[in-house]
């Protein structure tokens, strides 16, 4: 018979019987036993998931993760190919990483140092941001440069270490990012990913090298944000970014001081104005605007607030490739070795546009000479969506470091675009959208 339990719970005793006792053991027993045996079953498929799994049949992942998983590389043959894309072939050539090589920028910009003999090293993810396939055709396009792409990416420190290991790059130029103003409302995290890991990515790659290599990179002339003093000059305040894509720029530009500041990496901020040409960006106006003309689809052109102008300030991208050459030629050397700094490093930010600033219903009439169609027009209020009124770039702190000076009128860069987007959509094979 159990004795009465007293108040205070922990200072009592219980007596208990032997056949309890007996069958308290056996319980316990019992458990021991069941607890051993699933312990044996789930060690068991762990063992099964992790050493027996096809790799054929990857977890699934965030999309805008997938290119770390998709895509080979490594191998006696990669490597050759890799050092003999990178060779340099000219007496004062130097040697380029160029990040983002398959798309707009980086097929010229890769195209432009080759032919003059330095040795360049192509990587891209091709994400399907926008149609691949136009990617695909720049990067046949480069291969028969002579420039090799590596298929990677960027947040792959695995593979941006064995690229350093191969080839002791002198440069970088890191042009890979998430493009887009409005785009970052749909995808957001796409943004983060390659805006900010990814550059924060390659910077640590770039800080252990042995030889650190200068870097060169794609800034944007959004980080002007809601600035309304004309032209933006690179002292100007860049703390009121209107879109998310804007302020990945900027946290970029802060990022890329502190490790100059820390490891004596020697850094270059590019801020483009609204680039355009041959092999551009389907989710660029002109671009699309060609289109739909062309197809007799409405257009749809913003104005601002009382009937406000819309303008850009549009470079084309032979001037751009000119600014970023420029800037890789003037780049200092990086102090740091190993990881740690050894003295003060070069830190550069420059705007790159065309000082032009021009209606973009203006544009319109430009493409309806060259393609002697009618467009038809739906002007709307500008969205709330990122997107500012205008763009107008202060070049001269360009002008006296970089020797930049753009010479491409928009009436003359649109006709070579729009000569080469009917040259490259009239086989038949390629779709326009």
């Amino acid at each position: 018979m159990l004795k009465p339990i007293p108040s205070t719970p922990g200072k009592f005793k219980m007596e208990k019987s032997p056949y309890i006792l007996n069958k308290s053991r056996w319980h316990w027993h019992s458990s021991i036993m069941k607890l051993t045996f699933w312990s044996f079953i789930f060690l068991g498929l762990i063992f099964i998931f992790f050493f027996r799994s096809p790799s054929s049949n990857p977890i699934p992942q965030d999309p805008s993760r997938r290119s770390l998983r998709t895509h080979n590389w490594g191998g006696p043959a990669w490597e050759k190919r890799v050092r003999s894309s990178a060779r340099i072939r000219s007496r004062n050539g130097i040697s380029v990483l160029v990040t983002g090589a398959a798309g707009f920028v980086g097929t010229h910009v890769s195209t432009a140092l080759k032919r003059r003999g330095d040795g360049v090293l192509g990587l891209d993810n091709f994400n399907d941001y926008y149609d691949p396939s136009l990617k695909r055709a720049r990067q046949a396009l480069l291969d028969r440069t002579g420039v090799f792409v590596v298929e990677g990416d960027i947040n792959d420190s695995t593979l941006l270490r064995k690229l350093f290991e191969v080839v002791p790059f002198t440069h970088v130029m890191h042009l890979a990012a998430q493009a887009g103003v409005r785009y970052a409302m749909e995808n957001p995290s796409s943004y983060v990913h390659s805006n900010i890991a990814g550059l924060v990515s390659l910077l640590e790659a770039c800080k252990s090298a042995n030889p650190q290599p200068a870097i060169v990179w794609a800034s944007s002339s959004s980080v002007y944000g809601l600035n309304s003093k004309v032209p933006f000059s690179e002292k100007d305040r860049t703390d009121q970014p209107a879109s998310l894509y804007a302020a990945t720029k900027k946290a970029g530009e802060e990022i890329a001081h502190t490790y100059n500041h820390i490891y004596g990496l020697s850094l270059t901020a590019l801020r483009f104005f609204t680039v355009y040409g041959p092999w551009g960006r389907p989710d660029m106006a002109y671009f699309f605007f060609t289109r739909d003309i062309l197809k007799g689809r409405t257009i749809s052109i913003f104005e601002a607030a009382n009937h406000g102008t819309v303008a850009r300030d549009f470079t084309y991208i032979d001037d751009i490739v000119k600014g970023c050459l420029a800037a890789l030629d003037t780049a200092e050397k990086s102090t740091g070795s190993g990881g740690k700094k050894k003295g003060p490093a070069q830190f550069r930010v420059y705007n790159l546009g065309n000082t032009s600033p021009v209606p973009v219903s203006d544009l319109v009439s430009i493409l309806e000479r060259l393609l002697k169609v009618d467009a038809k027009r739906n002007v709307m209020k500008l969205p709330q969506n990122g997107d500012v009124r205008f763009t107008h770039a202060n070049i001269s702190l360009a002008q006296r470091e970089l020797g930049y000076k753009p010479s491409t009128d928009l009436q003359t860069g649109m006709k070579k675009f729009v000569r080469w987007y009917l040259s490259y959509y009239s086989g038949g094979n390629k779709a326009a959208g």
